[in-house]
């Protein structure tokens, strides 16, 4: 295999020929494997790397400080990568010391090596186009890497935002097909009041809902970007005009509202939006599980648990029970969520752990958020297909519930007095009879008075009219 030969501060390095990265790459692959998942994991992040780059160099031509030739080799190299070549060339580790440095001369060098290629270079050629002077020009790793972290996060909640749209249509349609199946609705694992089926599902639809809101505010915050703040904000290295021209391409190449952040400085070492975003990564996680721990308990059984409803089937549950079938995609889910909730933690810590005029943590935060992103789009994916949609309802035994429940009392209360219903209830209980028998033999209340309050339109919802 033939070889090249670059150099940096620290002396020679020799890199196969294969290598579109360069010499700074090669160290941080020798430095950094702490989690064997490089950049190339995550390929919205490749994205918005290249499409920082080519926004800066849009910029410096426009001012001036690229020709023609270097421009046009940028534009090509960018597009060429979005378009899927040389992922497999954004090979650190997503953890790394420096801030981000290793990220950022990785785009740096790939992109530089390709623009060299369209050039009629060779790889390596820098005195023609240089990773540092003119891929990075008018740039620090400290405005580069976060605002192509933030948009990278924007760009990953499209694909959560469509599980969450697809999951809430799912559920919508089982809170139709379930509306007239009535329930016990439960309390402290205790029997409360009746309820429908269909409500319960129309719940969880609306529970998770609420989150596809929560996400679009957050990525308001994740476009305000510190791209011209260069090192700590002051923009240092860059013309006056550079930062506005240069947001304003990134925004015709992301197709995203990016605008600046209102102080450079302040946005340089804030975490703030981050740790928005993280923290509704959390909360949507949380709901996800409860969601799934009461799918466990409706459906568990069959014969001794609720077995309200039933999961469908995706394997045999057990190597030595036969015939057992587990919830196993709701487990998954709520094992998912658990990790969630852990990176939320991490994110919240390296926040936190930032000095003075930059968060030296932002790799951490960037490959947690990251990661969170995909698993709970592929965990709600996953759960919507199989089995929100799979799940049936054991009508007949939901009713009978009902009907053996001293739950109901509660709708009579207005009627017979909380001191009646109190002690209605506890006979019932001890004497296995239902409520309804007792208030009848009691001439508490007739026959259809007693049918009219515990009709089902009545016990679900407020009463339409008095008595």
């Amino acid at each position: 295999m033939t070889a090249r030969i670059e150099h940096d501060l620290l002396g020679d390095e020799t890199l196969p020929e294969s290598a579109w990265y360069g010499i700074q790459t090669l160290r941080a692959l020798r430095n950094f494997n702490i989690t064997g998942v490089p950049i190339h994991h995550f390929s919205d992040l490749i994205n918005t790397l290249t499409m920082v780059k080519e926004a800066a160099a849009e910029a410096n031509y426009e001012l001036g400080l690229l020709d023609c030739k270097k421009i046009k080799a940028i534009r090509q190299a960018c597009q060429r990568i979005r378009d899927g070549e040389l992922h497999d060339q954004f090979v650190v580790d997503l953890i790394q010391g420096g801030a981000g440095t290793s990220t950022n001369m990785n785009a740096n060098e790939v992109i530089a090596n390709l623009a060299l290629i369209t050039m009629g270079h060779q790889k390596g050629e820098y005195q023609y186009l240089h990773p540092n002077n003119d891929i990075n020009k008018s740039q620090s790793t400290n405005d580069a890497y976060p605002t192509a972290a933030r948009l990278a996060i924007v760009l990953s909640t499209q694909a959560l935002v469509h599980s969450l749209n697809s999951i809430q249509k799912s559920l919508d349609q089982k809170a139709d097909e379930f509306a007239d199946i009535l329930k016990m609705g439960r309390t402290q694992l205790q029997d409360a009041v009746p309820m429908t089926l269909g409500q319960e599902f129309k719940a969880f639809s609306v529970t998770l809902g609420e989150d596809i809101e929560r996400i679009k505010e957050a990525c308001t915050l994740l476009c305000e970007v510190n791209l011209g703040g260069t090192a700590i904000g002051t923009g240092l290295n860059t013309q006056r005009s550079y930062a506005a021209i240069a947001i304003e391409h990134l925004s015709r190449l992301s197709g995203l509202p990016v605008k600046s952040a209102t102080h450079l400085i302040e946005a340089t070492s804030d975490m703030g939006a981050f740790v928005t975003i993280s923290s509704i990564q959390k909360r949507l996680a949380i709901k996800l599980s409860k969601i799934c721990n009461d799918l466990r308990l409706l459906s568990s059984g069959p014969r001794a648990g609720l077995n309200e409803i039933n999961l469908p089937a995706m394997q045999p549950g057990s190597s030595i029970m036969p015939g057992k079938i587990n919830p196993v995609i709701p487990e998954a889910v709520n094992q998912t969520a658990f990790q969630v909730i852990g990176h939320d933690l991490t994110v919240t810590m390296a926040a936190e752990a930032g000095q003075l005029q930059l968060n030296a943590m932002e790799p951490v935060i960037v490959y947690n958020i990251l990661n969170s992103m995909k698993m709970l789009s592929s965990a709600i994916y996953m759960l919507d297909h199989r089995c929100i949609r799979g799940i049936t309802a054991n009508k007949a035994h939901c009713h009978n519930q009902v009907k053996d429940s001293i739950g109901m009392i509660t709708a009579l209360v207005p009627y017979i007095g909380y001191d009646n219903a109190s002690r209605i209830a506890k006979h019932a209980l001890v004497s296995r009879s239902t409520v309804g028998e007792i208030i009848l033999k009691e001439k508490l209340l007739d026959e259809a008075t007693l049918n009219h309050l515990m009709s089902p339109a009545n016990m679900t919802g407020p009463m339409e009219a008095a008595l």
